[in-house]
């Protein structure tokens, strides 16, 4: 079962980069930018990462938030991080858990060969914790500026 538009985001709390630990509760009061992604310091992860690392000051203007979360081990995330110099936070759900509250956890295609794994996944969620708007099987190019684009008119 997979969370729509107008319902109240799935709470979580999952072990971040750099020993933090990171949950919805500690972004109430402020939009939060939730992006899934399959795999750390991949072509398309890479890019997607760099994409909202760059345009973070923009997000910052509207005290929009923005974390990362895939199923990578903390030690894989702090390496990505630190190689990328990626500034919000990285979690990591290695049990799934968080991906499957979420619908980003499903059946994926590449190389011919289908499989399940991280959706690329994306979810704006208000300062009071409701899912504003959700991305599926997202596409990279113009995505992030569509994500901003969504914020501000929050």
């Amino acid at each position: 079962m997979s969370i729509k538009e107008g319902d109240k985001a799935p709470a979580f709390s999952l072990p971040s980069d750099g020993g933090g630990k990171v949950s919805l509760s500690d972004y109430k009061g402020r939009p939060l930018v939730l992006y899934f992604y399959p795999k750390d310091d991949t072509p398309g992860c890479t890019k997607e990462a760099c994409e909202f690392r760059d345009l973070l000051p923009d997000f910052a203007k509207v005290k929009a938030a923005i974390v990362g979360i895939s199923r990578d081990s903390v030690g894989s995330h702090d390496k990505f991080k630190a190689k990328y110099e990626l500034p919000f936070p990285l979690a990591s759900d290695e049990d799934g858990k968080v991906c499957a509250a979420y619908g980003a956890w499903g059946e994926r295609t590449m190389y011919g060969r289908t499989f399940m794994g991280v959706v690329r996944s994306t979810f704006l969620i208000d300062g009071k914790g409701v899912l504003r708007k959700a991305w599926r099987y997202v596409k990279l190019p113009g995505h992030v500026d569509e994500v901003l684009a969504a914020v501000k008119a929050l």
